[in-house]
């Protein structure tokens, strides 16, 4: 007797979960490296703005990934044929792991809010990749904006400093206990089966 694949929990994840995880992580390594750079850079110059633009749009794009990801999410846990088994692992390994990404979402949700709230203090248009305006929904104080930015630099370094050991931590998975737990939000390539650890 055959069990219905739609009753069978999936052992990788969707495209679209994978989609957004890595349009995430690419913006965040994108965002990061932008500031940095343009720091470097003389004032007013064509290269700097370009990067500042860039980054501004990147930002508005997290922010519609970080809506879009949490609530589909949810919709995968309630659809059989969405929903991921959980990896097989110590009952600490998996805490540590929840704690991992409950402290990923927090920080990249604070620094999309920190974000808009430095923008809109510095009472400035800005735009998504040329195609539209962001209106300024909420009224900051101006004199804010130098504090604002030093939490979103804040934020910043710790989120690249946590999303590197989230990175560490997903390669020890691979290359030490040998299990699923990378591959699972790995691209899918050819038609290699994944273990049903």
């Amino acid at each position: 007797m055959s069990i219905s694949n739609a009753a069978t929990p999936r052992h990788r994840y969707d495209a679209l979960s994978v989609g957004l995880h890595w349009i995430t992580a690419v913006s965040v390594i994108f965002l990061f490296a932008s500031a940095h750079i343009w720091e470097q850079l003389e004032r007013g110059t064509p290269l700097r703005k370009g990067l500042q633009a860039w980054h501004i749009s990147a930002g508005i794009l997290l922010a519609v990934v970080m809506i879009v990801r949490p609530l589909w999410r949810l919709y995968c846990q309630r659809q059989p044929h969405l929903a991921v088994a959980p990896a097989t692992q110590a009952p600490a390994m998996r805490w540590l792991a929840h704690l991992m990404h409950t402290a990923l979402y927090a920080l990249l949700f604070t620094q999309v809010a920190l974000g808009f709230l430095f923008r809109w203090a510095q009472q400035e248009p800005f735009q998504f990749f040329g195609l539209f305006s962001i209106p300024t929904l909420i009224h900051i104080d101006p004199s804010l904006r130098h504090t604002l930015a030093g939490w979103h630099n804040t934020v910043a370094w710790t989120l690249i400093g946590l999303a590197g050991v989230h990175a560490l931590a997903a390669l020890f998975h691979h290359y030490v206990m040998r299990d699923n737990v990378l591959r699972r939000m790995l691209p899918l390539r050819g038609s290699v089966p994944l273990r049903e650890d």
